[in-house]
């Protein structure tokens, strides 16, 4: 491995066991460089091994003291190892080292947030030393990008969620008991006054409204999360990092009144048709016309996930039409 060889958060994001593979290659046996022990603490908490994570953190700092970044993976690892104290002790430290990261205000936001839990007596019976084991998964539509979090039977006053240009944070207190946070750096803009929650028995569904109309390559994005403001969820309202709140089920309904009271006939009337399936659909309806729209050029939309799930779907014009790719 080249002594110059750059493990970028980027890399590791794509790829945290490869990751680890490599960089334990690069450090070797002595382990000296601390650039690379704190980015293979970057890996070791993307696998949730915490404990490993704060070994390297550790190492790096004593290599490096003045290394900022090093304090930040120790606090994370700790903060998920329920050591919440000596995370925002880390993470204090390290924001003295360095004032722009707001990385670290998030984080001891949330120290300070769960400290109070339990000095209130709110906090749950003892923490699992992992965080919480949640599937989650996303497709996207011309206009939309919707992550659906495997939760069943979550309650509305238990969910709040944060949408900003480009972040989306989703927290909630799970039927068990534990506390579940997604904070995702998304890789293209949102419009967060037009995005929306909704809570159903088998599943959260979070819709993000894109600011432009391009297919998004992945959902997640690089670059430092900024800081997060939180608000109070009070009914059919959530949280936003706007300056103000909107009553998101009334806008919905809004806009379906609207739409009800509008004849649309011809083409609309078809999109309309196509909208509603897609809609009503199941997930596995909603990704077969999403994957066969987009590897068709638009010229197929089927709802069949078993038939298009195995394949790529062939462009496939009308028979008085020619396809040409520009």
């Amino acid at each position: 491995m080249a002594s110059d060889r750059s493990f970028t958060d980027s890399f590791i994001d794509e790829d945290p066991k490869r990751a680890l593979q490599e960089l334990n290659v690069a450090l070797g046996d002595t382990a000296d460089n601390a650039e690379w022990l704190c980015q293979r603490s970057y890996a070791h908490i993307l696998v949730q091994d915490y404990n490993r994570a704060v070994d390297d953190a550790k190492k790096a700092q004593q290599l490096q003291p003045g290394m900022a970044t090093a304090f930040l993976r120790k606090g994370i690892a700790e903060y998920h190892l329920n050591n919440i104290s000596e995370a925002q002790q880390t993470f204090t430290a390290g924001k003295a080292l360095d004032d722009s990261n707001e990385a670290f205000v998030t984080w001891m936001k949330l120290c300070e947030e769960k400290m109070t839990q339990r000095q209130n007596g709110t906090a749950t019976s003892q923490q699992t030393a992992a965080a919480p084991h949640v599937k989650h998964d996303w497709y996207q539509t011309e206009s939309q990008v919707t992550v659906t979090i495997m939760v069943k039977n979550a309650k509305k006053e238990d969910v709040a969620v944060t949408f900003g240009e480009k972040e989306l944070r989703a927290e909630m207190k799970l039927p068990s008991g534990e506390d579940y946070c997604l904070h995702i750096h998304l890789l293209h803009p949102v419009v967060p006054e037009q995005s929306t929650l909704k809570i159903l028995s088998t599943k959260v569904e979070i819709k993000m409204k894109k600011t432009e109309a391009i297919r998004w390559e992945k959902l997640e994005g690089e670059g430092t999360l900024p800081s997060v403001k939180h608000f109070a969820p009070s009914p059919n309202q959530y949280p936003s990092s706007s300056h103000y709140t909107r009553n998101w089920d009334k806008l919905v309904g809004d806009i379906k009144e609207e739409e009800k009271s509008e004849k649309q006939e011809g083409d609309a009337a078809l999109n309309s048709l196509f909208q509603q399936i897609y809609s009503d659909g199941s997930d596995e309806v909603k990704r077969a016309m999403n994957k066969s729209f987009m590897e068709s050029g638009g010229t197929v939309l089927s709802t069949n996930w078993l038939d298009v799930g195995k394949r790529k779907v062939d462009v496939n014009p009308p028979d008085d039409m020619e396809w040409k790719q520009y």
